[in-house]
């Protein structure tokens, strides 16, 4: 077909891949930084940096750009198409009274559940609008469009035409798309900014958004969660657990969830299917606290934990360091229980932690397969899911098998197999319903053993037992 390029703008970073189109084998490869991340960001230099990462003649040759960028970010055009203030960003705690302010307004949470398939985060679009119309009447009352981060960059990428863009994926983290009807709220915007504003055109996955004026042609991009499921490759039966500071799981799915406690978030992906996701509040983070309490690195934590056995000689840690949202326990602190003289050990402590934080993942996933998802294998991402102790005791934890992928710009691969499947759209050589099939990534495997998964039921019964005891019916309204 030719060759493609994929760019993630992320909040930290551009990253660009350069890939042939069929086989999806990389050719080149550019990074620049962004500005340090703060809770407002100047768009002007997203462009910057991705002018940077594209020099020395990186996109020679390229035929078709995806772009994928950071989620839940708020561009806000007055009717000339001027940015009205500088983005808001994902990460800006300003906005959760705004957030829990417009939980109650349109009924209640279960009713939100039901709109958009998702209770008002303050991280989402929406909840930005009510905080803008809250603390800056005079910059709401000038806004007439809004975007998202992806949305703003193809909109650029294509010389600002008339016609502005999404995709179902990043619409379906805004607050005012249902992903089971898709379709837009706008009442849900009238909602929150006191007035209408123009909302993009949302795409099919393999719709492109247009040609740039050298006839580039430019996919629908996609946000970064939904750009790293597809390049990553995972497909119906896959879960995806990330390892950050805190963590999150996600799976694809064949349809939307409704919850009405807010524990899930019903995304849709770029393929078409869906990716519920729950979130917890703690994740690595453990593991560092409990590595700096005994005085050593993530990598000596992982050796003591080694050095224990299953179930940490009765020593369980409850994970909940600063507070979680899965069980949602925002005031709640982390607990270490089963303290005997024969358990105090630097190793016992530390494979408690392991077990801890992974047990809290576990009890996130298992919300998803209550929900009757299939969950056949995990995929394990992040620094931490290199640690030994994290690929020994997560298999009998989950009960599946678990991947951990070659560390690569996944969302990066992922935009540029979207830019893939709407060139060969164009070239009539693909379909609408089938993406290219470029190979899965590199990954090791690790398998539960049989004789494993008893201990490894056994732990987790042992965590569930002091995690009721201590916090009786958290999970009773998930």
């Amino acid at each position: 077909m030719g060759i493609v390029a994929g760019l993630d703008s992320s909040s930290e970073s551009t990253r660009i891949v350069v890939c042939d189109a069929d086989t999806g084998t990389v050719l080149r490869q550019g990074y620049a930084p962004h500005p340090t991340s703060v809770p407002e960001g100047d768009p002007q230099a997203w462009l910057m940096s991705l002018g940077d990462a594209a020099t020395g003649g990186l996109l020679e040759g390229v035929q078709a750009i995806g772009v994928s960028a950071q989620q839940h970010g708020l561009l806000t055009l007055d009717a000339g198409g001027v940015l009205v203030r500088p983005a808001l960003l994902g990460n800006d705690k300003r906005v959760q009274a705004a957030a829990a302010d417009l939980a109650d307004a349109l009924g209640g949470r279960a009713a939100w559940a039901e709109a958009v398939g998702t209770v008002p985060q303050a991280a989402q679009a929406v909840a930005k609008l009510r905080w803008l119309a809250r603390n800056e009447p005079e910059s709401a009352a000038r806004v007439a469009a809004v975007l998202q981060p992806h949305d703003w960059l193809v909109w650029q990428l294509l010389g600002r035409p008339l016609r502005r863009t999404t995709d179902r994926g990043d619409a379906s983290g805004t607050g005012f798309w249902s992903a089971a009807t898709g379709s837009w709220r706008p009442d849900l915007v009238e909602l929150a900014l006191g007035r209408q504003a123009a909302l993009p055109d949302v795409l099919a996955p393999a719709e492109p958004a247009g040609h740039t004026p050298e006839g580039l042609l430019i996919s629908a991009g996609t946000g970064e969660t939904m750009a790293a499921a597809f390049g990553l490759g995972v497909g119906l039966g896959d879960a995806v657990v990330s390892l950050g500071a805190s963590g999150s799981v996600f799976a694809v799915h064949h349809s939307a969830l409704a919850d009405s406690t807010g524990t899930i978030t019903s995304f849709a992906d770029a393929t078409g299917m869906h990716l519920p996701v729950v979130h917890t509040l703690n994740a690595v983070r453990v593991l560092r606290g409990t590595a700096e309490l005994l005085g050593t690195d993530l990598h000596g934590l992982s050796e003591l934990a080694m050095m224990s056995s299953p179930g940490s000689y009765g020593m369980v840690l409850l994970p909940y360091l600063e507070g979680e949202r899965t069980p949602h326990l925002p005031h709640t602190a982390g607990t270490l229980t089963g303290l005997r003289r024969e358990s105090m050990k630097r190793e016992h402590l530390a494979r408690a932690a392991f077990e801890g934080m992974l047990c809290g993942l576990t009890d996130a996933l298992d919300v998803l397969r209550g929900r009757g998802v299939e969950v056949r294998r995990v995929f394990l991402l992040g620094a931490a899911a290199e640690l030994p102790a994290v690929q020994a005791i997560a298999p009998s934890l989950f009960g599946v098998q678990v991947v951990v992928p070659q560390p690569a710009d996944y969302a990066a691969l992922g935009a540029a197999r979207q830019a893939a499947w709407a060139l060969g759209v164009q070239q009539g050589v693909l379909s609408p319903q089938q993406p290219p099939l470029w190979p899965s990534a590199a990954s090791q495997v690790f398998e539960p053993g049989a004789d494993e998964m008893p201990v490894g039921q056994a732990v987790r019964q042992q965590y569930a037992a002091v995690r009721e005891q201590t916090h009786p019916g958290a999970f009773d309204a998930v």
